[in-house]
């Protein structure tokens, strides 16, 4: 064990409250302190074959111990090693224990007393006495840090050393699905459009035994359904996509500008991601923005009718449908736009996807597909404006990344 400092290293960085606030936690954890340099041989060998112990498993997430530890209350730890991804020693009433994260996850760990010792042992009474008093004091102090945590992430999404998590493919697929739920169930209401059924007495709602006694009206009304929900999670997985996109063009670069445009709506992420100004893209951006507006119209609010129909009122023509407007000076109309066709909303989607991948766009594919993170530092430094010039380098650049993710996951340092 080496000692880098036993003292807070961060205090001269730190605004003033959040000085007191270090104090408060200081308080907080009572008689825990670094372990300093080892007091002789054989207590650094026992420190080696710590063991885990019980009450170890009810410490707060990793991260919030390192940061308290670390780097609010500067202890020295040991850095990393096999399987080991930081080890901070500290000393409870003068006796030496280790508060570590491993491949296992964070814990406790007892050294094995015994200088004869070869390999670790169970932690006796005593040690599993002093590692629940450590949990005890290091969840108070965590709890009295919170304000800390706060401030370290604000400053931290200032920078470019944010992960974006990319669950594009997830939400890709669920597109996917209800998109070939309607297929299938569009193929076969059309080859039961003629057939006519029965339908059960206990079905008291008339319109809903007229649907049952024709399978083919019922099927097409799931298809309808199954539609609508692949349009709105196709609209969902955009939302994210953008996002990534706007990333690795170098259009977005901290994460306060990531987290404003997650706020934006649907029209700015857009942009942050394509060129509007491309006329074959502003011919999708038009059809697409009138149809989110249909649908958001129809599922979101209230689902009335899909140009927005909210009831109807008596006249010498019969029932006039009456459209609630987007407009607030004019909130009622008679006119509007024609309702989306669910076949053709679809297909419009599939013309916009292949868009979407196609020219310098086209590399960012198979990053999304991946499913790793986008990485803000490589927008700032030049790293995705190198990879997104080929599919080769793109494949080069997913390999490395991922086998750099193994090894961390492993943690073979």
């Amino acid at each position: 064990m080496t000692e880098r400092s036993a003292a807070p290293t961060r205090g001269e960085e730190l605004p003033a409250d959040m000085v007191a606030i270090r104090e408060a936690v200081i308080a907080a954890i009572g008689d825990i302190m670094p372990a300093g340099p080892p007091v002789s041989h054989d207590e650094a060998k026992c420190f080696f074959l710590s063991s885990w112990t019980k009450a170890g498993r009810d410490l707060p997430p990793y991260y919030l111990v390192y940061f308290l530890l670390i780097d609010l209350l500067g202890f020295p730890h040991l850095g990393q090693w096999e399987k080991v991804a930081w080890a901070v020693p500290v000393r409870l009433h003068g006796k030496l224990y280790g508060v570590e994260h491993r491949k296992m996850g964070i814990g406790i760990f007892a050294p094995n007393s015994d200088p004869s010792a070869t390999r670790s042992a169970k932690p006796n009474e005593e040690a599993e006495g002093d590692a629940r008093e450590i949990c005890r004091l290091l969840k108070r102090a965590v709890n009295i840090a919170e304000p800390y945590f706060e401030w370290r992430a604000r400053t931290a999404a200032k920078g470019p050393d944010i992960n974006v998590l990319n669950r594009g493919a997830v939400l890709f697929e669920r597109y996917r699905f209800f998109r070939e739920q309607f297929e299938a169930l569009s193929s076969e209401a059309l080859r039961r459009r003629d057939e006519m059924t029965k339908p059960a007495e206990t079905l008291s709602d008339r319109k809903l035994r007229f649907s049952h006694m024709f399978p083919g009206l019922r099927l097409r009304e799931k298809a309808e359904w199954s539609a609508q929900a692949a349009i709105e999670a196709f609209f969902s997985w955009t939302e994210h996509i953008f996002i990534h996109l706007a990333i690795l063009q170098g259009r977005v670069r901290n994460g306060d500008e990531v987290a404003k445009l997650a706020e934006a709506d649907w029209k700015t992420k857009f942009r942050a991601a394509l060129d509007i100004d491309d006329p074959e893209t502003k011919v999708h951006y038009d059809n697409l923005l009138a149809l989110r507006t249909q649908i958001r119209n129809f599922m979101a609010h209230g689902a009335f009718g899909k140009r927005g129909e909210a009831f109807n009122f008596h006249s010498g023509a019969g029932a006039v449908p009456v459209l609630l407007a987007r407009n607030p000076r004019h909130r009622y109309s008679l006119t509007g736009g024609p309702e989306f066709v669910e076949q053709s909303a679809l297909q419009e989607i599939e013309l916009f996807i292949a868009h979407l991948w196609s020219g310098t766009r086209e590399p960012a594919r198979e990053c999304m597909e991946s499913e790793l993170p986008t990485v803000l530092t490589y927008a700032t430094d030049g790293t995705y404006a190198r990879v997104m010039r080929s599919g080769g380098s793109v494949k080069e650049f997913i390999d490395d990344h991922v086998a750099k993710q193994e090894r961390a996951a492993n943690m073979d340092w």
